[in-house]
Order: structure tokens, then sequence, then C-alpha cells
């Protein structure tokens, strides 16, 4: 996150009493985990990284059957760390998600889109209709919508907001 927004990240890592060596080297132990010949599976990584989960559910996805892993996120206390797992265990999605309970943010303008304070879920239902578009990684999503006649594309980094572009060269179409 802090590729979008390094004021915050910084902020955050201040917050939760972690060293720049500390970030560091918990960045270096996570990416040797994760490209590991002898990697466990992404579900496994997570339990052993997160513990077991606060709550896991099942969900119906169109017609196929999977698992709603939720951690909670220090940093954020109304949020949660959502893994969809399938059926084999295997990981479809990995972002952050409201948590159950929690009231989200009031959205109606571009003033209120204001980075790390939605979700893409949240977005996506307060801006309908959306058009989901790649995002730049594996980690990351935008969605297309317009505001006020505006087109916009905002940009989330695990789920969690990162920036809008209210430009009109968005190529968003209505």
């Amino acid at each position: 996150m802090s590729d979008f927004q390094p004021d915050l990240a910084e902020q955050a890592r201040l917050r939760l009493g972690a060293t720049l060596a500390e970030q560091r080297e918990a960045n270096k132990q996570w990416q040797a985990m994760v490209r590991s010949p002898r990697s466990r599976g992404a579900l496994a990584r997570y339990r052993s990284v997160l513990g077991p989960p606060e709550s896991a559910t099942a969900r119906t996805l169109g017609d196929v059957e999977c698992e709603a892993l939720l951690w909670p996120v220090p940093l954020w206390p109304d949020l949660r760390f959502e893994v969809l797992a399938g059926p084999d265990g295997a990981v479809w999605n990995e972002w952050l998600v409201r948590a159950p309970g929690a009231r989200g943010p009031v959205l109606r303008s571009l003033e209120d889109l204001r980075p790390w304070s939605a979700t893409v879920d949240e977005v996506a239902r307060a801006f309908a209709p959306v058009r989901p578009m790649e995002g730049s990684a594996p980690t990351r999503w935008r969605l297309a919508f317009t505001v006020a006649g505006r087109p916009c594309v905002a940009e989330f980094t695990h789920g969690l907001l990162q920036r809008v572009d209210a430009s009109p060269e968005t190529g968003h179409e209505d």
C-alpha cells in the first residue's frame, strides 16, 4: 500500500510500533515463504502467519461453494482480512472487507472517497453500476464508475481504496 500512500503507510507502521528494520524483515520473511519451493498452500500460509480465523463461513458464489475465512486486522479494527477458499483449499481471493456489524463510510461524492476509507464492495454498492477492471498486480483491483456525470476509476490494494482518478480519459462508458 505504500506504493500509493507512503505517508499513510509510514503512519501505520508507527502506530503498530514497528521499526523500519522490523517491517523490512517481516516482508523478507513473507516473500521467502511465498516463493519457497517447499511452500505450503496459500491457505496454510495464512493460518500459520495469522493463526486460526475469527470465523469461517460457507458461502455460495453462483453455483460454486467456497469458505470465507475472516481474520481481525489490528491496524483497522472495523476491517477483516477475508480469504475465499475453494473446496480443495485453493485460495480464490484475499482482501480486506468491512467487519460484520461495523458501519462503513457514507459514500455519496468524490470527496467521500479518501484513501484507506472504503473497500471494493462499499465503492461498488455506493456508485453502481461499476465496471471491474484489471489491476496492475494480483493484489490490486480497479473499478470504473460515474459520479455526478464524471467518469472515475478507483484503485484498490488488498481491497482497500488507494486513490480515485476522476479525469475524463478513464475510458468508462455509461
